[in-house]
């Protein structure tokens, strides 16, 4: 009998054991659905969102890439075309060959001097192996900062920039101080920049009015730049904080181009905004400070 009645209390303890462990177990399951769900939704938001998937033989790319920048030549002069290549690695230090399209292109290089008073956009070709290349000039000489902005298949949008020489005599240095009056006119075009708020690390919207130097007239007739009604590039004074950002309705087409972004930091940041008219690019620059 005693034995009866230890093998039935030992029978319950273990029943209650089984159902707290179960009831344990979904506890854990919920709360990694719960991280699973918001990991999910930081993906679809991040950089690569938006620029499609890659196929099912693409490798996707782990760590992050690298980038270096030479002249094809060994040098490049003021004022005599050069061709520039950028090379793209993995950090297992093989070359990276899949891409993804962005705004019309595999990679955007852009190239700015040390006062930040040139600026060029340009989009070198695919050659394969990692490599891009592209012709350029650079009208004076001096230090340069070139930057590939490109987003690996599989990957997230990246990056890269690296200080350049070229030979020649240096132009004149000229101070980055922030404009007083946010309108400019450029090719018989006016543009009014107008910022929501200029805090550091709090998103604000650029708006971009264009319209007829002349009439005075809104212009409503943008045509699309790679894809979208303007782009804009902003860089710190240093050159050290790059932003390179997209409009919130990508299909308008004037006279009001809006753009969103956040400045990290406080300090002087120099605007390029980009848009197309008649066949024609225009780029239009600003200097602003944020405090």
């Amino acid at each position: 009998m005693m034995n009866k009645k230890w093998i039935l209390l030992i029978s319950i303890i273990l029943t209650i054991g089984l159902l707290s462990a179960c009831g344990k177990g979904n506890d854990q399951t919920a709360g990694h659905e719960g991280h699973g769900g918001q990991n999910a939704n930081d993906a679809k938001s991040g950089d690569n969102g938006g620029h499609g998937g890659h196929g099912e033989d693409e490798q996707p790319v782990s760590g992050s890439p690298e980038a270096s920048f030479t002249f094809v030549s060994g040098g490049a002069k003021a004022k005599e075309e050069t061709e520039i290549s950028i090379q793209i690695m993995g950090d297992d230090g093989k070359p990276i060959n899949d891409f993804e399209v962005s705004h019309e292109k595999l990679l955007h290089l852009i190239i700015v001097n040390h006062d930040l008073s040139f600026f060029n956009h340009i989009h070198p070709e695919f050659q394969g192996d990692g490599k891009f290349t592209v012709d350029t000039v650079f009208p004076a000489g001096g230090e340069y900062k070139a930057f590939a902005d490109f987003i690996p298949s599989g990957g997230t949008n990246a990056t890269l920039s690296e200080w350049i020489e070229v030979e020649g005599e240096e132009g004149e240095h000229a101070d980055i101080t922030p404009d007083s009056n946010l309108v400019k006119e450029v090719d018989g075009k006016e543009f009014e920049l107008a910022l929501s708020g200029t805090k550091p690390k709090e998103e604000t919207t650029l708006t971009f009015t264009i319209r007829d130097a002349g009439t005075k007239e809104g212009i409503e007739d943008l045509e699309p730049y790679l894809g979208a009604v303007g782009h804009v590039v902003i860089l710190s004074a240093d050159a050290e904080n790059y932003l390179h950002v997209h409009p919130l309705d990508e299909k308008a087409t004037g006279p009001v181009a809006e753009f969103a972004t956040t400045f990290p930091q406080s300090g002087t940041y120099k605007i390029w905004g980009q848009f197309q008219h008649n066949g024609e690019v225009i780029t239009v620059p600003f200097v602003v400070e944020v405090k």
